[in-house]
């Protein structure tokens, strides 16, 4: 009886000791999701400010001001645009002959177009 009551004791005291370890790693761990939660929070706010700070920069008003201050640009007048109908007709689009030569045909897209405003070597 004596040896069942030691056995007792023992395994009372030993799981008395896990139960304490368990609560104290727990307690470490939710101080470690406050300091977490708080370093969150505080980042939030932070970028809740430097939004706030940018809205303000990126006002309209304020850019304008810089703009007029800083840019040496004259004002918009009316008579700077034009109507749609007076624009220049789009230029025609260039089709290029169909060719026997395979090769060519892979080559020719990589060459520069010729503007006329160079003579080819041969005829120079």
């Amino acid at each position: 009886m004596r040896l069942l009551n030691i056995i007792v004791i023992a395994a009372l005291i030993l799981a008395a000791s896990i139960v304490y370890k368990i609560k104290f790693d727990s307690t470490l761990q939710a101080e470690r999701v406050g300091k977490l939660a708080g370093e969150l929070r505080r980042e939030r706010n932070a970028i809740a400010t430097l939004r706030a700070e940018w809205s303000r920069l990126d006002t309209p008003g304020r850019i304008q001001g810089l703009a007029d201050r800083h840019l040496a640009l004259r004002p918009i007048v009316p008579t700077q645009f034009d109507n749609l109908d007076r624009l220049p007709e789009r230029p025609p689009a260039i089709v290029r002959p169909p060719s026997n030569d395979p090769i060519g045909a892979m080559i020719a897209p990589m060459l520069p177009d010729m503007t006329g405003s160079i003579a080819p070597k041969a005829a120079r």
